[in-house]
């Protein structure tokens, strides 16, 4: 006996129904933001270019990385060091090898060879741990120096430069000098990120007099 027309297509209603509600049941995945790997300090520990060497200033972006609710990742800060007769650390091999993404999830650099050619820091971009923008040039005050003791390849000075790069190996926090970037990438015709000019000083007095706070830029390493 053949089946009625209506009964067949109340037949077919009825699975497309089923499988709606099936689909609709099921849980759904969704995408988030990859976890925080790079953010510039809020603020800085206070004694201008004494960091507890680099040991404290990695504790120091643990910390505020922690705060912020970012935990279980090895965070370095992005520091060189100078020695005498040898080469110093350089920072690019203290932070791993990326991808690196802000507070909000943007890409800042996939590896190290785009963090130091063509990263994606910029105002907007280099965010602070809690995902705010952090000061920059046309900004009072004006905080766009983040120390970081490097050339602009990331790595550290000669051992011929004997002048003082990173506030003697981020101990001092009155003679010597820092050399600094700009998260921003304005100021003095310099759109380094990481190697602009050097500080007067390395007090908390003479950081702020050439346009900073004594802020780091914080990588995670793992």
């Amino acid at each position: 006996m053949s089946v009625p027309r209506t009964m067949g297509m109340a037949g077919g209603m009825a699975g497309v129904v089923a499988g709606l509600l099936l689909l609709m049941s099921a849980p759904i995945a969704l995408a988030q933001d990859p976890p925080m790997g790079f953010f510039i300090t809020s603020t800085g520990p206070g004694q201008g270019g004494n960091l507890g060497g680099l040991e404290g200033a990695d504790a120091y972006c643990t910390k505020l990385a922690t705060a912020a609710g970012s935990s279980g990742r090895t965070w370095r800060a992005y520091l060189s060091t100078q020695e005498k007769g040898k080469r110093g650390i350089s920072a690019r091999n203290r932070i791993g090898s990326g991808p690196w993404y802000n507070a909000k999830g943007e890409l800042i650099a996939s590896d190290l060879d785009q963090l130091h050619l063509s990263p994606n820091i910029i105002l907007r971009t280099a965010l602070d741990e809690n995902g705010n923008r952090v000061k920059g040039r046309y900004d009072k005050p004006n905080e766009h120096d983040i120390l970081t003791g490097s050339m602009a390849d990331g790595t550290a000075y000669f051992p011929r430069e004997t002048a003082d790069h990173t506030c003697s190996n981020w101990t001092s926090s009155g003679d010597g000098s820092a050399q600094v970037g700009h998260h921003d990438r304005h100021g003095g015709g310099n759109t380094s990120w990481n190697s602009a000019h050097g500080s007067r000083g390395c007090s908390q007095a003479g950081l702020a007099s050439t346009g900073g706070a004594g802020l780091l830029y914080c990588f995670a390493a793992d």
